[in-house]
């Protein structure tokens, strides 16, 4: 890609422990940096509400810890899409071997999932685009990037049993076709403002705070809250991707001129209609068919960035391939669009089973299709990935300890390994480390993978 990636996922957690998810998580983390593991635990509170032993950094660059009772892992910075599903993989494999090798695997899962089905609430999976200052930020391009973003749920949704209480009381879902049952997204019903500062309560699309974790002089940090966990590697690799070459678009001003009346509303309407007809209201009075404005997206990425790279045209492929398919043969999409596949997967169930969407026992197999373990996980079972987008186990389980070999998470892996047995203190974060008696070590520029700055620190510790 032209610029680094990550995600944050949030797992649920289902445990018949009588102590309750929150034991399991915190017993999780716990081993995940017992004898150093998997990584470097903090040593120092690094904010109000994350006490020192909450998280810490892994030897693959990433970072785990507890937020709001949730087990989160953020994957390392990630230059290519294939390194993204890497690592995000790699997530569920050291949850996995954590219960495995604590032999919790028969009473505690983890769910890579949206919502609880129990109390209402919700948990993310943040996505983390860098983008260059001189991007240039006008109110169109700022609506138009709204746009996109809003209507791409149409293939990066995840599909959803359900609705959230009350969410059809709030007056902002279309009265004609909507459907309570299910779902394309699973975080339509929770997104509350198109912009906003804060994460919590008052949910955004895009999170405002500017908080680059870089050289603030030439970048910034997108930071989305409104995505959906994938569990198929299409779905997940095309959001990602197709997020990406859009933003390419907005730093070269080249954005279609496309704006919603309302990016909420048209959201959460969306989310009800799986069926269709997806049409969304513009601002300027006319109702245009959703499919054929991210053809406009689409169309305006083909033009300028088609023949870049291999990368760049398997999403271009995938992205085509996928558009028509919504607007004319959505059911050749099981197993490459997660909420296609779900809505598919389900009705098979629900005939041979004969019960309807209302029964608790769909809402079950919701969590089952997001499992963590690739054995019981229903949306992995019937997985249509392209060949480019196959990864082997062998490069997962390498994922799980070892960083990306072309971004800082290298220099940021390589530095942690060496203080792994050092009785020093010493503060890790995502463009800074710390340690007592030298200057800090800046780790301002994300595209930098070079260990000699990384080295010439750690002489200054003799360690090495």
């Amino acid at each position: 890609m032209n610029r680094i990636v990550g995600l944050e996922t949030e797992y649920g957690c289902l445990t018949n422990d009588p102590s309750g998810p929150p034991s399991a998580v915190g017993r999780v983390r716990n081993w995940v940096f017992e004898k150093n593991r998997f990584g470097l635990a903090d040593m120092h509170q690094r904010d109000w509400d994350e006490p020192a032993g909450n998280g810490g950094f892994l030897f693959n660059g990433g970072r785990a810890y507890v937020d709001m009772g949730h087990l989160e892992y953020c994957t390392p910075e990630c230059l290519s899409l294939i390194d993204l599903l890497r690592y995000d993989r790699a997530g569920d494999a050291i949850l996995l071997q954590a219960l495995k090798e604590m032999h919790l695997s028969d009473q505690v899962s983890f769910i890579r999932n949206n919502v609880d089905h129990y109390s209402g609430a919700t948990f993310g999976c943040h996505e983390n685009y860098l983008v260059r200052r001189t991007a240039p930020l006008s109110e169109n391009n700022v609506l138009a990037l709204l746009a996109f973003l809003t209507l791409r749920l149409l293939f990066a949704g995840s599909g959803r049993v359900g609705s959230t209480p009350g969410a059809e009381l709030r007056g902002d879902l279309l009265r004609h076709g909507s459907d309570s049952h299910f779902q394309i997204s699973q975080r339509a019903d929770y997104i509350n403002n198109d912009l906003f500062e804060w994460v919590q309560f008052n949910r955004a699309i895009i999170n405002t705070r500017d908080e680059p974790l870089a050289d603030a002089r030439k970048y910034r940090r997108l930071h989305l809250l409104h995505g959906d966990t994938n569990v198929l590697p299409s779905s997940l690799l095309l959001k990602v991707g197709t997020t990406a070459l859009v933003l390419d678009l907005l730093e070269m001003d080249r954005l279609p001129k496309i704006v919603l009346a309302d990016a909420v509303m048209t959201f959460r309407n969306l989310s009800h209609q799986p069926d269709g007809p997806w049409l969304v209201p513009l601002a300027d009075g006319r109702c245009a068919n959703a499919v054929e404005l991210l053809f406009k997206f689409f169309e305006a990425g083909r033009n300028e960035f088609f023949g870049r790279d291999n990368e760049t045209d398997i999403v271009l492929r995938v992205w085509e391939e996928v558009l028509s398919a919504l607007s004319s043969r959505p059911e050749i999409l099981v197993g490459k669009v997660d909420w296609i596949t779900k809505r598919w997967l389900f009705r098979q169930f629900m005939e041979r089973e004969n019960v309807n969407w209302s029964d608790p026992w769909l809402k079950a197999q919701d969590l089952e299709f997001h499992h963590v373990d690739p054995t019981r996980n229903l949306g992995m079972a019937l997985a249509q990935t392209p060949f480019a987008w196959d990864i082997p186990p062998t490069d997962i389980a390498d994922a799980m300890r070892s960083a990306p070999v072309n971004t800082r998470a290298q220099a940021r892996s390589r530095i942690m390994k060496m203080l792994k047995n050092q009785h020093i203190r010493y503060f890790v974060d995502w463009e800074v480390i710390d340690a007592e008696g030298v200057n800090s070590l800046n780790l301002l520029n994300p595209f930098d993978a070079s260990p000699e700055e990384a080295d010439s620190w750690a002489r200054q510790l003799n360690l090495i």
